[in-house]
């Protein structure tokens, strides 16, 4: 599904065309111009003119389950994988051919790509869409070239590095018509959905509070921080195989080192810890949560006006206040919201990382997801008699990516577009910021500047490594 061209620019023959005019031509040859079953759809497949084409770029620990899931999709092609480690690409390349040659009656497969550059991927004109699982640093920089390049995005979240970027990749986003997908899924899953729209209509009355987890990282040489740190780390050979200067790309240089990149990955992002190529704590699991609490409040294209440090004395962790008075708490631990905040019952069963415990005027609720976070807990119990659920037990089965592919067609928006993407990213950034500044910031969210701070204001950007440009 390429996009139409320009009016001004050359027709040019789509993939569509191209089959139609290939089997005529083959008739007018006297040739047989038959055409197997799966190609013409006849059996109950996509035929591959209405399949819709798809990069990988990066194949991490994430990419490799990006991979898996599109693999698996009838509607996808995946005709090439994108990174700058051979090793991975190379495999991302045979497990595609692996996956498309079962389904062949010649049970071989040898069209998806291995590419390098990501520009040589973006070059192509029979490519639809790329899915973005790159380190935090690219994000926005790919996004902008792959919206330029006129395909449609799927990335991963956190979306951007600063609030500057952010911005400039929704400008860029819809300057060019592109159909984009924030990696947020957990809005996605059903009863997550259901939590969130209990809240957001008002099931909870005036929700008064809201708390999620903020942990500190561990940051090699250093130790635990609330936010990411750049940490002198010694120089290391760079593996075979790896376009190290690739990798760093925009970012600060750095020198290689095992502890950002190496196979096979060490964890899901090892190099969260790093602020030149990551948002700490937004990146590893905060960017879920704020997600699902921006839409449960119903702020999801806004966010808070106030962001209180505990150095003030008001609230004993970071807090963000909204402009209708709802407070955003972050807490070490759920244990906080019992102990500390004395927000629910002693007995409350909290647990989880990507979502959040809301408290209303009438009662509880959380919205909580990942590993050992269990059933939707809450109450009173006649609040679940209201919500009517199908299910509170924990569940990851989601529509993301088909809603993704789905809008890919209709052209619709999808579920968290690049608007949500972005401001749910921001929440990450500005917590950053106010720990790294030590200090509570006003912030405006419709002109996203902080009140009368020219030190924050300074710090909602940063420069690009040349030749490096959004």
């Amino acid at each position: 599904m390429t996009s139409p061209p320009a009016a001004s620019a050359p027709r040019r023959c789509t993939r569509r065309q191209f089959l139609g005019r290939a089997a005529a031509a083959s008739c007018v040859a006297g040739a047989p111009g038959i055409l197997p079953a799966s190609a013409r759809g006849a059996d109950g497949t996509v035929p591959p003119s209405e399949r819709i084409t798809i990069g990988l770029i990066g194949r991490g620990l994430m990419g490799a389950g990006h991979l898996r899931n599109l693999l698996g999709r009838a509607e996808v092609q995946v005709i090439a994988v994108c990174d700058v480690d051979r090793t991975r690409r190379e495999e991302g390349q045979r497990l595609a051919h692996e996956a498309y040659a079962a389904g062949r009656r010649s049970g071989t497969y040898a069209g998806c790509a291995a590419c390098n550059d990501y520009r040589e991927l973006l070059a192509r004109p029979d490519l639809d869409a790329v899915v973005i699982v790159t380190p935090d640093h690219w994000h926005t920089p790919l996004s902008i070239a792959a919206a330029k390049a006129g395909k449609d995005i799927y990335c991963e979240k956190p979306v951007s590095l600063t609030l500057d970027e952010g911005r400039r990749l929704v400008e860029a986003v819809r300057r060019y018509g592109r159909i984009f997908q924030t990696g947020t899924q957990y809005r996605s899953v059903g009863r997550i959905r259901g939590v969130c729209e209990f809240v957001r209509n008002g099931g909870l009355g005036r929700v008064k509070s809201v708390f999620t987890t903020w942990r500190r990282t561990s940051i090699p040489t250093v130790g635990p921080s609330y936010f990411p740190l750049d940490p002198h780390l010694p120089p290391e050979p760079v593996p075979e195989g790896l376009d190290w200067d690739l990798w760093v790309g925009p970012a600060a240089w750095r020198p290689y080192n095992a502890l950002y990149h190496r196979n096979p990955p060490p964890g899901v992002v090892p190099w969260v810890f790093c602020s030149a190529f990551s948002a700490g704590a937004s990146t590893a699991y905060q960017s879920h949560a704020a997600d699902v609490i921006q839409y449960a409040l119903g702020v999801e294209t806004a966010g808070p006006v106030e962001i209180i440090h505990p150095a003030s004395g008001r609230f004993p962790t970071l807090t963000f206040r909204y402009a209708n008075g709802t407070l955003l708490h972050h807490v070490d631990d759920w244990r906080m919201v019992k102990e500390l905040y004395r927000a629910v019952p002693a007995d409350a069963r909290l647990a989880g990382l990507f979502g959040g415990v809301f408290v209303g005027e009438r009662g509880w609720l959380t919205s909580n997801s990942g590993p050992g976070s269990g059933p939707i807990e809450g109450g009173p119990p006649e609040i679940f008699e209201e919500m009517n659920l199908a299910s509170r037990a924990e569940s990851m089965v989601n529509n993301h990516h088909a809603n993704w592919l789905e809008c890919i067609r209709t052209r619709r928006a999808p579920s968290t577009p690049e608007e949500l993407g972005h401001r749910s990213a921001s929440l990450g950034h500005l917590a950053n910021l106010a720990y790294e500044l030590g200090r509570s910031l006003e912030w405006d969210p419709a002109t996203e500047e902080f009140r009368g701070d020219t030190e924050a204001n300074r710090l909602r950007s940063r420069a690009l490594r040349e030749p490096w440009h959004l």
